[in-house]
This record gives C-alpha cells, structure tokens and sequence, in this order.
C-alpha cells in the first residue's frame, strides 16, 4: 500500500497537447494534471482533475483530439473506463460539477483489461468489470473528497490494490510511442516498422491489442498535435506563412472527425 505519509502529490506542469478549445483557469473553473507515484509510474501518465462553478452563468464547451489512452473516469452517475475515442471530445460545462481521471500509458491498461483493448475502441466499460471496486463508493470517495491530495490517495490504492504483473510487450509499446513522438519526421507505418526493424503486420496486430488503434492512426495523431502547437505558436504571417500546408491539413481532419463525433457523440472530457 502507498505510504501516504511519504507521497507528495506532483502537479505535472507540461502544457496539454490536443486541447482544441477550452478556458483558462480562473476562480470558477479549475483544471489540474498530477503525476502517479513511482509504484503507478509504469502504467500512469498522470491523474488529472476539472472543476467548475458556473451557477448563474453561461455554459463553456472544452473540446479535445485524443490520444492513444484508456482513462478511467470518476464523474457523477457516470463513471466509466472510457476506451480511445478516435472523433473529438466534446464536454459542456455547466452548473457546477467535478470530474477525475486516470490516463494510462498507450498500452499499459492491457495488464490490467487482459483482452486486446481494441474492443473497446469508441465505447466505454464499467470500471467494476475490470477492477473489483464498489463504484458508487468509489464515486462517492472521490468526489466527497475534501481536496485533490486525498482524491490522489484514494485513487492511487484503488490501483495499486489491482496492480497486475509487468508485461514486456507493454515496455516495448511504451518505446515505440515515444520513438514516434521524438520522431516527427515519421509520417507512415512502413517508415517506422523499418526503422524498428520489425514485420508491419506485427506492429499492426501488437497496436491493436495493446493500444486499442492502429500505429498509422497514432502517427497521424501525434503529427496533428505537433502541427496544431506550432501555429498556435506563430506570431508573424511569415511563420504562417512556412506553415500554411498545415493549416489546411488541420482544417481537413478536423472537419472529418466533426462528422464523425456528430454521427455518435459522446459527452466526455479526457485528454488532458
């Protein structure tokens, strides 16, 4: 069990890529990410928390492109382990609420799920069919909570208590995520399994098993984040200018995956 006198919770201070539309903290909206213990580091990339009091005013919508992890999300009557959603995350902030989540590591819920977590691709699952927890305490635990420090404690022994053996294939996943994401100049499937030296439909078959998306969904993915970042960073129309083909790029996919998030909507918010 983590020593909860020992811990300190750790804010996780990098800003959040592929956040398309949200607002800045202020004194009715409160947003924070914080790091997992060493004990949860393998399988956690962090903890993150929205909270709100909007009573009396208009609503605000955050809306988010995914990356390639499974969350288990703690929000009021519908909590939830919510599998990769490959459309844009749209959550309306309203009234007042709290919601927490766990984010895990591209492939690192497969231990944990133990079947390929592409089947849960673009749904959710309820967290007792994965974990043996009684949710609605669990709910009420967390949201009840008196501040973040104790909702982080409480999560973090809920995992621990279900934590499951290290998986080398998970490592190996973890390496190839971070090699695409140090690597932009990797664009296609056939490009990055040479350079790992592996078969493609290897690759392919481990993704879908282990991450739940294909590895060109991944690549394309992190591109756009990388992309979205640079002009949301420009700041002379020379610069644009050098990045107009990605404007047009973004502007494409965005409006596919609008279509597609329309077609089955799903009001959540992750990705932080």
């Amino acid at each position: 069990m983590i020593d909860l006198i020992d811990f300190r919770m750790k804010v996780k201070e990098d800003k959040p890529r592929g956040v398309l539309k949200t607002e800045k903290d202020t004194n009715d909206l409160i947003h924070a990410r914080y790091l997992p213990s060493p004990s949860l580091d393998f399988f956690i990339e962090h903890h993150w928390t929205v909270e709100w009091d909007l009573r009396g005013k208009e609503p605000r919508l955050a809306e988010t492109l995914p990356h390639p992890s499974i969350h288990l999300v703690i929000d009021k009557n519908q909590s939830r382990i919510q599998g990769i959603l490959q459309g844009k995350f749209s959550y309306l902030l309203k009234d007042s609420g709290k919601v927490w989540g766990v984010k895990f590591k591209p492939g690192s819920f497969f231990p944990f799920y133990q079947k390929p977590v592409h089947t849960i691709r673009n749904r959710s699952i309820p967290i007792d069919s994965v974990f043996s927890e009684d949710v609605l305490g669990l709910e009420k635990a967390i949201l009840s909570a008196k501040n973040d420090q104790e909702r982080l404690e409480t999560m973090e022994q809920i995992l621990l208590r279900n934590l499951p053996p290290l998986d080398e294939n998970v490592l190996w996943i973890q390496e190839v995520i971070q090699y695409i994401l140090k690597n932009p100049d990797v664009h296609k499937v056939d490009d990055l399994a040479s350079r790992l030296r592996m078969n493609k439909r290897t690759l392919q078959r481990q993704f879908s098993r282990y991450v739940g998306v294909t590895p060109k969904w991944v690549i394309q993915r992190y591109r756009l984040h990388e992309a979205a970042e640079r002009l949301e960073n420009v700041k002379t129309s020379t610069e644009f200018n050098s990045l107009w083909i990605w404007a047009i790029l973004i502007r494409r996919t965005l409006s596919r995956i609008s279509k597609r998030s329309s077609e089955n909507h799903q009001n959540n918010i992750q990705n932080h």
